[in-house]
């Protein structure tokens, strides 16, 4: 099942199937995203969903089906990529938020967004001016310098967004990225991740058991026993 938009997707998955011993983690499931939307998908736990979002995002391979990237000219085979090529793809194409950040503690602010550059190329203060400007961007102007712990919850949470967008990432996965936040900051990061794809052309897509948070998104797939049961359509953004 797929959303009926214009134009061609920029992310698509194809009967992906993955199983962990005797368990079909994935069982046939077909997905599209497009630009500029914005996609939750909800299940119960060991429903599937994060092996998806691993799946789609290249971090595994499902044992059968494809995913697609659509960049410019030919579409990436991103599940006949190997594992270096995967992993440049990932750091180039694709931002990563999570629920506990996964930032690096020992590092400032800036220099855990810094490092996303720096680990593509770029030069160091080329990549430290880029993440002063990233951060001011999410209203952490001044913070550069604070160190993870120095931070609040939804404070950590921006500086993951800022380093899942710097580099100009196509498609931003979030797995379970509020879970650890209250409700007013969890709308927060809500409101900040849907504004990075907002009229950009970029792609979001929000893993969650949450249905406060998946009703942000346009777009809401179900997911349960590997396979997606419902995709319908989500509030959005409403607030």
């Amino acid at each position: 099942m797929t959303s009926s938009m214009p134009g061609g997707p920029l992310l698509a998955a194809d009967n992906l199937t993955k199983t962990y011993g005797s368990t079909a983690a994935l069982a046939g499931i077909s997905l599209a995203v497009y630009p500029g939307e914005a996609v939750a998908v909800m299940g119960a736990s060991g429903s599937g969903k994060t092996t998806l979002l691993h799946c789609l995002a290249g971090i595994i391979r499902p044992d059968t089906g494809s995913v697609r990237l659509f960049r410019s000219g030919a579409p990436v085979e991103v599940t006949a990529l190997d594992d270096d090529a995967r992993s440049a793809l990932r750091r180039s194409d694709f931002g990563f938020v999570f629920q506990q950040g996964l930032l690096i503690p020992e590092l400032t602010a800036g220099e855990n967004v810094a490092l996303a550059l720096m680990l593509n190329g770029a030069p160091r203060a080329e990549a430290e001016q880029a993440a002063v400007q990233a951060l001011a961007a999410l209203g952490l102007a001044g913070m550069e310098q604070r160190r993870i712990g120095e931070l609040s919850g939804g404070q950590a949470q921006r500086v993951a967004i800022a380093r899942a967008q710097v580099n100009g990432a196509r498609v931003l996965f979030a797995d379970e990225p509020t879970g650890a936040l209250d409700s007013h900051t969890s709308a927060e990061v809500m409101g900040l991740l849907l504004r990075t794809v907002e009229g950009t052309g970029r792609s979001l897509v929000v893993v969650t058991h949450d249905p406060s948070v998946a009703r942000w998104c346009g777009r809401v797939i179900t997911v349960a026993d590997g396979r997606i049961v419902a995709d319908t359509a989500g509030a959005g953004r409403t607030r």
